[in-house]
């Protein structure tokens, strides 16, 4: 059997040229159902110099693939122009359908991957989004990874105002409030801003001559900062994104920081901690359990090392005896080589994976649409038949992925199957940015464990302790919401922001 730290190498190894899949046994239509879908990826470059922007950004939102599938858009400031392009679709598809790349070579760039969290899903609700002056020309661009829970409220008093709306998404609200007060300069038009808004943002922007990114209060949602030299900066969702253009991280982006360029000083990053000593850290715990690629780092922790750990004490948590451990590729497979480390139980990476597979299948009948997910992942019988096998997976939301790996693996002719969430029951819906179902749709809101095991049909079911949790990410500074139903800061209406 190969070692455990191969299986690591070859599993990290495949998403430098690969995009990350997290859990492939969800149909595309239960990626909407039966998961706590991404938020969105941002991304920002900014350079005293000119630079291939065309390149470097569709390398950088390639990295940021996994938090936002629907569609991706970039800005790009050239010779004080801003020029925007966005569409539906993934990031190489986007950028294959730019005729004219040098149009897209500047001195900075922003851009965005996007899945839906407010707003409905029409092209105007894209990102970037952007302003424009009388004379029809761009001034201002923002790409934003959160959501707004005060965003009805504001987008009344601006339309009172006299503020127009073009889409139906909080992020513009953000836009708009930053276009009103750029009479204050930049920052304190970003500033007035971050002191309206409540909820959790991470914004990377540009105006004609500034490049800026700033983090809500909480730092819910995250943001690094990287340097490919002196005199180039790179902001990202991720530190996968820094990597793949090469720049190296610096830090990440403080609870209420604001950092900008000043035009009186090329090539030179500012910082501004707005209403200093009100920021806290409570970046998302699912971050590291489910959203972030296992190669990224946030707040100085690795996310492959905590997802591991998390493998290692749920079994110290529920040890049962088996012949072989199994993770659901991509998300869970960490964490089945930390439980294998921690109970000396085999791991093999028995679910196999057609690499070659879109997305998804237009397939008419639900008959069809299970046989996509034999497509995906296909077991190797031979390793499991007649053999008890313990199942890690990331996370259990309406159940019903985990009731087709389960008889998945009963059709292998597995002896006794033995299942492990290594994230807390999720009983609570997220308002922070995460796209979850509603509470009446979590299974483990409306059921016990035992009465779960049951429905699942497996020999045991565990979870892992929100106190486990806390305890390997070596602190409660984090947000708990999903498993707690406590948050950071207030959920807001439960309502769709805009009709």
């Amino acid at each position: 059997m190969k070692s455990l730290d191969i299986h690591k190498s070859e599993y990290l190894k495949q998403f430098k040229d690969q995009t990350y899949g997290r859990n492939l046994f969800r149909t595309q239509e239960e990626e909407r159902l039966d998961a706590p879908n991404e938020e969105c990826g941002i991304f920002g470059l900014y350079s005293d110099n000119d630079l291939d922007t065309f390149s470097l950004s569709q390398f950088g939102l390639f990295a940021l693939q996994h938090r936002g599938q629907e569609a991706c858009g970039i800005s790009v400031l050239k010779d004080g122009k801003i020029t925007n392009m966005k569409d539906e679709g993934l990031v190489l598809d986007v950028y294959k359908e730019i005729q004219e790349p040098e149009t897209f070579m500047g001195n900075s760039a922003i851009g965005h991957t996007r899945y839906t969290t407010a707003g409905d899903k029409k092209k105007y609700n894209f990102q970037p989004f952007f302003a424009k002056n009388e004379y029809d020309q761009i001034i201002l661009s923002i790409a934003h990874n959160g959501n707004l829970t005060n965003a009805k409220e504001l987008k009344t008093e601006l339309e009172a105002e006299g503020v127009v709306f073009r889409a139906t998404s909080d992020s513009e609200v953000i836009l708009r409030l930053i276009q009103k007060n750029l009479d204050l300069g930049l920052r304190g038009a970003i500033k007035a801003t971050m002191e309206k808004i409540e909820g959790a943002y991470s914004v990377v922007g540009m105006t004609r001559n500034k490049f800026f990114a700033f983090r809500d209060f909480n730092g819910i949602r995250p943001l690094v900062l990287g340097a490919v030299d002196e005199k180039t900066y790179v902001v990202a969702s991720e530190s996968v994104a820094l990597d793949a253009v090469g720049a190296q991280y610096v830090r990440d982006i403080l609870p209420g920081e604001i950092i900008y360029t000043n035009e009186n000083e090329p090539g030179k990053l500012q910082s501004y901690m707005v209403n200093e000593g009100k920021g806290k850290q409570r970046i998302c715990s699912f971050e590291y359990i489910y959203f972030a690629r296992p190669d990224s780092t946030m707040e100085n922790i690795n996310v492959y090392e905590i997802r591991e750990k998390s493998g290692e004490k749920i079994w110290e948590q529920a040890p049962v005896e088996a012949d072989v451990v199994i993770g659901v590729p991509d998300s869970g497979v960490p964490a089945a080589i930390g439980f294998s480390k921690a109970s000396g139980i085999p791991f093999r990476p028995v679910l196999i994976k057609n690499r070659y597979i879109g997305r998804s299948f237009i397939v008419p009948t639900q008959e069809m649409r299970e046989r996509v997910v034999n497509l995906k992942l296909n077991p190797i019988i031979s390793e499991i038949k007649d053999k008890r096998v313990v199942i890690i997976d990331d996370s259990i939301v309406r159940g019903t992925t985990s009731k087709r790996l389960v008889k998945i693996l009963k059709d292998a002719g597995v002896k006794e199957i033995h299942f492990r969430s290594v994230s807390p029951p999720i009983i609570a819906p997220c308002y922070l940015g995460i796209d979850t179902p509603s509470k009446d749709d979590l299974i483990s809101a409306n059921m016990t464990t035992e009465e779960l095991r049951v429905y699942l049909g497996v020999d045991s079911l565990e979870f892992l302790s929100t106190e486990s949790l806390k305890e390997i990410l070596g602190s409660s500074n984090h947000c708990f919401g999903c498993f707690t139903e406590e948050y950071p800061v207030g959920k807001g209406e439960e309502v769709e922001l805009f009709n």
